[in-house]
């Protein structure tokens, strides 16, 4: 039998969220059977020892001179680095810096202080990261099991989609049909409401969250909270000039997308166009 996995878990400037993420998942109660949490800053744990840790794991931005368990948060995440085996960035602010400081890897699009020892380090974005995620990678780390990653050091079994894969509005994104309001069953939010899900990497609309939604899902827009330059300015807003989306959707050339997308709106799909002007005359029943 394996011995349990030992983490160390050291909060920076944080909200908490991925810690409260982290304690929806359905399954933790089997999950503390594999892990033993050294120190954790919310639950029962020891006290913070600066000891040698199977992963240590921070949540929250870096930031110089915040003060932290007796130290300053930077000397004490250096201090915790080097003495583990392996370390978790958890949440979009310790992977970037968010809005707070900088990432461990990286400051927003840049390369962040322990970028040089990035062979040690494990990405898993997210405000907040799903728990399913942070539950994937402890059992992996648990089992020996190598993780494949991404050019950004990110899970690929989680980050190698788009949020845009299984949308229930990906057939109104491909007639270009939008939703002109939030909160809409119908229409995709991408024209006018700013929706980042063709540009963010996640598996949000494949692994839902409460096992029952995602932010589309509930008529919001994706907000890209995966991705480097999250929080976007003008977050509901998609940036566009003479009425072409400044931004393409990823993988597709620009040519491709103005071809594809003149010929959807020459189509005209008068089955999803009904469905959206009976959405908002209040007629919610499907179309036989």
């Amino acid at each position: 039998m394996l011995s349990k996995l030992n983490v160390i878990w050291i909060d920076a400037v944080t909200c908490y969220g991925c810690t409260h993420s982290f304690l929806n998942y359905k399954e933790i109660s089997s999950l503390f059977e594999k892990v033993n949490f050294e120190y954790h800053p919310l639950f029962l744990s020891n006290d913070l020892e600066i000891k040698q840790c199977d992963l240590l794991i921070v949540e929250g931005a870096l930031k110089n001179n915040y003060p932290r368990l007796g130290y300053s948060l930077n000397e004490l995440i250096s201090k915790l680095f080097f003495k583990a085996k392996k370390v978790l960035a958890l949440g979009t602010c310790a992977v970037y810096g968010g809005m707070f400081g900088e990432g461990l890897m990286y400051n927003k699009e840049q390369k962040g202080h322990y970028y040089k020892c990035r062979d040690k380090i494990i990405n898993l974005p997210g405000c907040p990261p799903h728990p399913d995620w942070i539950a994937f990678v402890l059992d992996m780390i648990s089992e020996n099991k190598k993780i494949a990653l991404d050019d950004l050091n990110r899970p690929k079994d989680i980050f190698a989609y788009t949020s845009h894969m299984g949308c229930t509005r990906n057939e109104y994104f491909e007639w270009k049909i939008d939703a002109e309001n939030f909160g809409t069953k119908e229409g995709c939010l991408f024209y006018f409401q700013g929706c980042q899900g063709p540009f963010t990497h996640s598996s949000c609309n494949k692994v839902l969250w409460n096992e029952v939604s995602s932010k589309p899902r509930a008529g919001t827009p994706c907000f890209g909270c995966t991705e480097p330059n999250f929080p976007k300015n003008d977050l509901f807003k998609t940036d566009t000039f003479m009425g072409i989306p400044a931004n393409i959707p990823l993988g597709v050339s620009k040519r491709a997308y103005l071809t594809l997308s003149g010929i959807a709106k020459s189509l005209n799909n008068e089955r999803l166009s009904c469905k959206l002007i009976n959405y908002k005359c209040g007629d919610n029943n499907e179309d036989k």
